[in-house]
């Protein structure tokens, strides 16, 4: 999968380029690499690698930048995944001319994730409606298939400004 990461603020899509399309295409653009994809991505080392109507998939190794003064990965590393993957889930179900933000997230870490594991974070939409969406996540293993976190997600949905 093509992995493009904005490296400026010239680079992240324009308002009126989000609003053109569907919450699902714009998701689509950024895992084919049309697009690039939030700077956060690069820095965390997660990316999206599938995204279908209600459904994103993130994939990411935590990386020793990513460690607490345990040495294991910081809680955040797993609540960034888990809020990415659940809100960009909530996102593939807007319509052209839609945004959305998260109002609010949970995550419930089960395990640590060892130091350069690869993982999936999967995103999936439960309800999606005129003003609110409702998705979980979990945290799992590709190669263990252990179950590291999981999460749930309140996003509101709004129409977007009008250009």
């Amino acid at each position: 999968m093509p992995r493009k990461f904005a490296q400026d603020t010239s680079e992240l899509p324009r308002i009126q380029d989000v609003l053109e399309r569907t919450g699902l295409q714009l998701m689509q653009d950024i895992v084919n690499g049309e697009i690039a994809g939030p700077p956060i991505g690069e820095t965390l080392d997660f990316w999206p690698v599938l995204a279908e109507e209600g459904k994103v998939v993130f994939e990411g190794t935590p990386a020793f930048k990513a460690l607490n003064p345990l040495g294991t990965v910081h809680g955040g590393w797993y609540g960034t995944i888990l809020d990415s993957c659940m809100a960009c889930a909530v996102q593939t179900k807007l319509r052209a001319g839609q945004i959305y933000t998260t109002l609010e997230f949970k995550v419930n870490i089960i395990r640590p994730i060892p130091l350069g594991t690869k993982v999936h974070a999967i995103g999936t939409v439960h309800h999606a409606g005129r003003s609110t969406g409702i998705a979980d996540g979990e945290i799992v293993g590709v190669e263990d298939g252990k179950l590291y976190a999981t999460g749930s997600t309140t996003c509101i949905i709004m129409d977007g400004p009008k250009l």
